[in-house]
């Protein structure tokens, strides 16, 4: 529980900016100025003061923040910092602010504690009106599920651990789940994804989930679930696998996604399609050179078999594109060519169809989330072509996030709108309401897209 309902005992949070600072102190009693000059307070953003009443109990909390940087994450340190108790924002806020900073306090809330001794402090509540409950706490809830899905070490995160999750959602919601586990795979056509995966004593599987009345809009979610990534028999060094528990960041993101649809229920007919396999070594592990089949009858020449992810995403996509859906849209911790070009904290998207790449960012603007988009720039699939197959799996070290998406591209037909998001998944740096771990990017410029775009009126 984040929030709670106002009463007579709520601590007010009275947030300023430095612009606004030097007005606002020339409207304060002599005592609570002198309080506030005297902890050092200008209104900077990180900056806070409890404000004592005159049994020491705290009386009020003065909060700086910067205004240009949005709402969100405003009050996002609090919750970690703040003495327990229940606050309430002071003065007049817009609706859709009050629910940017709510979704910073509930997302500063956030702990994974599953492996070890759980902090006895009960974390501060703060008052949130009934009319915005329900969406913000579902907000909160679904990446607070994307945190703790990738925090999850592997050996509890296993392709089968993800399926039991999966389910469980399935089963809670309503929906229709199933999985196509390990030999099936070949039998129903899924090549890549069993070569993926198929040196684990962890077996690949397809997992499915089918949601929603038959008469909305079929959206398709398709998120890439390597659970661990060895590299394979190009096998990486120990430090790029320190984090690779992390690589099934896709499929986390798709799951909390999901959760979020169902939970809001949009009138949307869900699909969410995750490939599931650890890219283990063993002696029956793909290997560079191998031509590989794939389910559209592509051939693929594996170049490098760290470039997995998008071998068990061509599958994936070639099988969304049969339901013939309104959109797809993929999250993948696809390339450290991502990182490279744009950093750890902004995700990368590419897409088929400008008018969904401006609608795309149209929403991340409305919700304060930074996306960036890259083009398709078709001259560099040369780099992907291959003298023994239709494509390689790799091409050169230049340009590798575009290549990626060049190659899933070449899995879904130019009539059918689709979005690549190539994330990270991770905060490698603590910020307020985003500590170090697991984190879901692109998430809510999603959401507020699908809102935007198929929510009834």
């Amino acid at each position: 529980m984040f929030f709670i309902e106002k009463n007579e005992f709520t601590i007010p949070l009275h947030l300023v900016t430095e612009a606004q600072w030097t007005e606002t102190k020339l409207q304060l009693a002599a005592g609570r100025l002198n309080w506030l000059e005297l902890q050092g307070f200008k209104g900077k953003a990180g900056q806070f003061v409890l404000m004592p009443d005159d049994e020491g109990h705290v009386a009020e909390v003065w909060v700086g923040f910067d205004s240009s940087e949005g709402y969100t994450w405003a009050l996002g340190q609090l919750p970690s910092q703040l003495p327990s108790g229940e606050y309430a924002l002071s003065g007049d806020w817009l609706e859709d602010q009050v629910e940017q900073l709510a979704l910073g306090w509930g997302l500063g809330s956030y702990r994974f504690e599953q492996f070890r001794k759980p902090d006895t402090k009960i974390s501060p509540l703060l008052h949130l009106p009934e009319q915005h409950q329900e969406r913000v706490r579902a907000i909160v809830e679904a990446i607070h599920w994307v945190r703790n899905l990738v925090n999850t070490p592997a050996n509890h995160m296993m392709p089968y651990d993800l399926e039991q999750a999966m389910s469980r959602l399935a089963e809670v919601h309503e929906a229709q789940f199933r999985s196509i586990v390990g030999q099936s795979l070949l039998t129903q056509n899924f090549p890549a994804i069993h070569a993926v995966g198929r040196a684990s004593v962890h077996a690949p599987r397809l997992l499915e989930l089918n949601w929603g009345d038959e008469s909305d809009p079929r959206v398709c979610l398709v998120g890439k679930g390597v659970c661990f990534d060895t590299g394979g028999l190009d096998i990486k060094p120990s430090s790029a696998m320190r984090l690779m528990k992390k690589d099934m960041g896709g499929a986390a993101h798709v799951l909390g996604l999901a959760k979020l649809i169902m939970q809001l229920e949009l009138p949307v007919r869900l699909q969410v399609l995750v490939p599931a396999v650890d890219n283990a070594i063993g002696g029956d592990a793909f290997r560079p050179g191998d031509v590989l089949s794939t389910r559209l009858g592509k051939t693929v020449e594996v170049d490098n078999t760290d470039a997995e992810g998008r071998l068990i995403l061509c599958d994936t996509l070639a099988y969304a594109v049969e339901s013939d859906p309104e959109v797809i849209i993929d999250f993948a911790t696809l390339t450290g060519a991502a990182r490279i070009a744009l950093g750890t904290e902004i995700p990368v998207f590419f897409t088929n169809d400008r008018s969904l790449m401006q609608q795309l960012q149209a929403a991340a603007t409305r919700c304060n989330e930074l996306i960036w988009n890259l083009p398709l720039h078709k001259p560099y699939f040369e780099k992907l072509k291959s003298s023994v197959a239709d494509l390689s799996n790799s091409g050169d070290s230049y340009g590798g996030a575009i290549t990626a998406a060049l190659f899933l591209n070449e899995f879904v037909p130019a009539q059918v709108p689709w979005a690549h998001f190539d994330v990270m998944a991770w905060n490698l740096r603590a910020r307020p309401g985003r500590p170090i771990g697991g984190e879901a990017m692109g998430l809510l410029a999603v959401f507020n897209y699908l809102e935007m775009n198929f929510a009834a009126d």
